[in-house]
């Protein structure tokens, strides 16, 4: 009771009426002003300011056109191989001859002009009608351009603008040395790509496997950037790029630029 008497005592001091009103001390302000320029400028910001992102997808580097599967047309022993892995062939040039049960022998001949990329039959092996013996990536002439293919997952593909920029990291290039091959989105395809499809375009069962693993995917075109001033002809991330060219077939990684957004637009309906 004695220091509530105190109390109300000192509240009814006449003293006290004309003392000044503290309402906030100079650090209270200070903090007060740098809140409210953080929260303008992250207003403008959100308003003018832009942000990009990347979608990363698989690829592999061809000249477009795509591969075919060579199958052999008779049954029997091969005895020689006439093409080699890696180097081109005319269309109808002879790629193996096979002697047949018979005792005849028959010539095994490419259907349209390009580049072995992988030869099965080997000199001695036994194959039957129909049999896969190589796989041939079509070239029309030995300077077409290369490009590289992606396959981005279904769910992400309607978010790749045609034109959008693309980084390229090539399995055979050291990236931290030579730096990523630069392309832009020429095509983005209309439907999903089944595991046979990828396959015979590629010519390769297991490039099907491995591009369709987490679903169809959906096929994305780059056209690669071309610059004369490097060795592959190319345009990368470095002004020279590696010292050599670079081959068709060839694995890489890509990472599509998708259109800027300004920060409001996530929270706008």
């Amino acid at each position: 009771m004695q220091f509530r008497q105190q109390a109300l005592s000192k509240l009814q001091s006449p003293e006290d009426i004309d003392l000044p009103v503290r309402f906030a001390r100079p650090q209270g302000w200070l903090v007060l002003i740098v809140t409210l320029a953080v929260v303008i400028g992250a207003a403008v910001w959100a308003v003018n300011g832009t942000v990009s992102s990347t979608l990363d997808a698989p690829g592999i580097l061809t000249h477009g056109q795509g591969s075919y599967i060579l199958q052999s047309p008779v049954a029997g022993q091969v005895t020689a191989v006439l093409a080699e892995e890696g180097k081109p062939v005319a269309a109808n040039a002879p790629v193996l001859k096979v002697r047949t049960q018979r005792g005849t022998s028959a010539v095994v001949r490419a259907i349209a002009a390009g580049r072995v990329t992988g030869m099965v039959a080997t000199i001695g092996s036994v194959v039957t009608t129909g049999a896969d013996v190589a796989s041939v990536e079509r070239i029309a002439r030995p300077d077409d351009p290369l490009t590289a293919t992606l396959y981005v997952p279904a769910e992400s593909a309607a978010s790749v603008p045609v034109g959008a920029s693309v980084d390229l990291t090539v399995q055979s290039v050291p990236s931290q040395q030579y730096g990523v091959l630069r392309g832009h989105v020429q095509a983005v395809g209309r439907s999903t790509e089944t595991r046979q499809r990828i396959g015979t375009y590629l010519g390769s069962s297991q490039l099907g496997e491995q591009f369709s693993q987490h679903g169809p995917p959906v096929a994305v075109l780059v056209k690669l950037d071309r610059s004369a001033h490097t060795r592959s002809g190319y345009a990368w991330s470095t002004s020279d790029g590696p010292p050599f060219a670079v081959d068709s077939m060839t694995m890489a990684g890509g990472a599509v630029h998708l259109a800027e957004q300004h920060p409001i637009d996530w929270l706008l309906p």
